[in-house]
């Protein structure tokens, strides 16, 4: 019976089956269906209805900028075209929905937007004028003169309460964004012809006028004395330019469309000082800032003045929207004018050096050991000096004072002797002084570069001086002389020039560093070599002079005795122009260790040759012995180291002092006129004068030469021994 119900119920459920599958199944794809395609319908009505409206838009937004721009409403006007534009653009980003009317709309839309602008920019000419000189060379001061600016800005009394006219078109040049390329023309021209200008020349003065509808901004000339005109001038003068443009130009909101509210208030003074500024702020370091760094630290105080017109005036520029953020390159740059007065300064130093290298060597001065550098007094050592000196142990300090020798130096033990220098390094060596006195009132950093231009100065003369000069040094001996004078003098000075500056300068220095005692050696050998190569130059000539003097043999030949005299005398000539040159150059020792050295030379090879002699004739020594008589006259008389021939004296009768060969010239002169006896006498068993200045050997061939072979000369030579 169960059985029987569960078939029944089995059979039912397949009909219901069959019934649904069929009938139900077929309903319901049929309800899809009409769903999903009035769905589509209806996507396809309202997507052509939103492209409809915005073609409504479209051209009502055509109508109404036309209707605005016969009305001279150019914001409204611009505003329409950006509403058609903007339509436009929505309806080109529909994807497979391309309608030929968009490129005639997009035509439309172009073509309006240049009729705008068109009728945008004729406003524009009205309202800014520019009247130009004709000529090319627009920056030259004649042609600036002639330029003007006029505003028709000037807002007259009906217009005050609607706004003024070129609010209306610079805010719709704002709307289409054209508004930067015409102020960056605009920038430009203010620049080239209005702004530089006023920078470059300082005899040129911004005249302005104000009429009934215009302002008129134009220029004239002044006769100044001087070149460049100070920044304060210069920054008023920009300043009134900035505040005129800004009263009838620039003071304008940019009205921004609603969509954009981030630069909802930006004025046009901003955009225009954006586009400028850099240039502007660059031309002014450069054309007026650079020249007013003061040129010594006195004036650096002053300079504060600068700086605070310099905050002035970009405070006023960001006043009046010009400038925004903080301080900008041309503050930063007056605000670290230690560091430009101490290039400014350390550039003119070397400058001037190097001028004084490559002047004329030969304009001299007298230096004596009571002369000094013009060197102000410096102020004691701090008083952080005197605890380091009170540091030293009392003992110590007692037994310096008993080893006190009573006997004093002399006050000049360690001056400079007499002697002449260039007047160009007597000027060196104050401006190395001047400078670095004006190390020592000013800042660290400054400090610290002018002292390392003054150790510059120097190394600057080792590396100059001796290339720059080399010919003169070479072929005059003064000038050889005045050079080792001058590298004696810089010298002498570098040996206490750190030392004299050195607790006033800054405390990096003051460890040691502040030296220039390192640069000592350096000069001595430049100025000993220089005049060394002078001494081999001089001496060489003197061996050649004596080399046409045939040996000194055979002077019983008229024609030999001649030639000898003649070497002798021109020997004697040119000492003497020698010591003409460099009288009262050389210091009195040097001068005279010089001509000694000269003299010693020709005395030696005079010496050398007539010892080398194997045959002196009665009559060849006779001759012989007044050439050098002649040599022994008058080759003292070339020492005059003082141009005051009294005093020339005493060194000539020091000749021996200086002069190593002499009395070995002397002897030989002995010899030449004496017997066998005196000569056997002289030597003295080797212990007599002869002996000290000749060998046995030399004075054995000297008797030879000079006797005949006889027992008398064979029982003198066998007493030199």
């Amino acid at each position: 019976e169960l059985v029987s119900q569960v078939d029944g119920l089995s059979r039912n459920i397949d009909l219901l089956r069959a019934g649904i599958e069929t009938e139900v199944q077929r309903d319901l794809n049929v309800a899809v269906a009409e769903f999903t395609e009035l769905k589509q319908q209806l996507e396809r009505d309202t997507l052509v209805l939103s492209i409809l409206k915005k073609l409504q838009e479209f051209d009502t937004a055509i109508k109404e900028y036309n209707t605005a721009l016969l009305e001279k409403k150019y914001v409204a006007a611009a505003q329409q075209l950006e509403k058609a534009r903007s339509n436009l653009k929505m309806l080109e980003s529909r994807k497979g929905f391309e309608l030929k009317i968009l490129k005639a709309l997009g035509t439309e839309l172009t073509v309006q937007t240049q009729n705008m602008l068109y009728h945008l920019g004729e406003e524009w000419q009205k309202l800014v004028v520019w009247k130009l000189p004709p000529s090319k060379e627009s920056s030259s001061l004649e042609s600036v003169v002639h330029s003007e600016l006029h505003l028709h800005t000037v807002p007259s009394k009906e217009e005050e309460i609607a706004g003024p006219p070129v609010a209306s078109v610079l805010q719709a040049f704002a709307v289409l964004g054209e508004l930067h390329t015409k102020l960056k023309i605009f920038g430009q021209l203010l620049l080239k012809y209005i702004l530089k200008p006023l920078i470059l020349y300082p005899s040129l003065q911004p005249f302005t006028e104000e009429q009934s509808d215009v302002f008129i901004l134009r220029f004239k000339s002044e006769e100044l004395n001087f070149d460049h005109s100070s920044p304060m001038e210069v920054f008023d003068k920009i300043k009134l330019i900035f505040e005129v443009l800004h009263k009838y130009l620039l003071n304008v909101p940019l009205e921004q469309p609603a969509e954009d509210k981030k630069e909802c208030r930006v004025t046009l003074a901003e955009l225009l000082g954006d586009m400028i500024w850099e240039e502007l702020s660059d031309c002014l370091i450069q054309n007026c800032l650079v020249n007013s760094i003061p040129t010594n630290s006195s004036k650096l105080e002053q300079y504060i003045e600068v700086i605070k017109s310099t905050e002035e005036f970009e405070k006023a520029l960001k006043n009046m929207q010009f400038l925004k953020g903080d301080t900008t390159d041309l503050l930063k740059y007056a605000r670290n004018v230690n560091s430009h007065f101490a290039n400014k300064k350390c550039q003119d130093v070397i400058v001037a050096a190097r001028n004084l290298m490559t002047s004329e060597i030969h304009n001299t001065v007298k230096i004596t050991p009571d002369s000094c550098v013009a060197l102000p007094r410096l102020p004691d050592p701090e008083a952080g000096d005197h605890l380091k000196m009170q540091k030293t142990p009392k003992l110590l300090h007692n037994d310096m004072v008993t080893l006190e020798h009573e006997t004093k130096l002399s006050q000049y033990t360690f001056s400079l002797p007499t002697c002449r220098i260039s007047s160009s390094v007597e000027k060196l060596m104050e401006l190395a002084y001047q400078t670095l006195l004006e190390a020592t009132a000013s800042t660290d950093q400054c400090c610290i570069q002018l002292f390392y231009s003054v150790r510059n100065i120097f190394q600057l003369f080792y590396d100059v001086v001796p290339t720059y000069h080399k010919e003169n040094l070479q072929k005059l001996p003064q000038l050889a002389a005045i050079h080792h004078n001058n590298c004696m003098y810089i010298a002498h000075h570098l040996l206490t020039l750190g030392h004299q500056f050195r607790y006033r300068l800054t405390n990096i220095l003051c460890d040691g560093a502040a030296t220039f005692v390192d640069l000592v050696p350096g000069f001595r050998r430049l100025g000993m070599e220089c005049f060394l190569a002078q001494m081999r130059v001089q001496k060489g000539e003197i061996l050649e002079r004596l080399s046409s003097a045939r040996n000194f043999s055979n002077m019983d030949d008229e024609e030999n005795y001649c030639a000898a005299n003649k070497a002798i005398r021109q020997v004697l000539h040119q000492l003497k122009r020698l010591g003409k040159v460099w009288q009262d150059v050389l210091p009195v020792n040097v001068y005279c260790k010089a001509m000694g050295t000269l003299l010693n030379t020709a005395l030696t090879e005079i010496v050398t040759r007539i010892a080398a002699l194997e045959d002196i004739s009665a009559e060849d020594a006779d001759r012989l012995y007044s050439l050098c008589r002649t040599m022994v006259e008058e080759g003292p008389q070339v020492f005059t180291p003082l141009p005051e021939e009294d005093k020339n004296k005493k060194y000539q009768q020091e000749v021996p002092v200086y002069v190593q060969k002499w009395m070995t010239f002397k002897e030989l002169m002995i010899i030449l006129q004496a017997n066998l006896q005196e000569i056997v006498d002289q030597w003295a068993d080797g212990k007599g004068p002869l002996a000290a200045e000749f060998s046995a050997a030399e004075v054995k061939s000297l008797i030879r030469a000079l006797f005949q072979n006889t027992e008398r000369r064979a029982a003198a030579l066998a007493k030199i021994k």
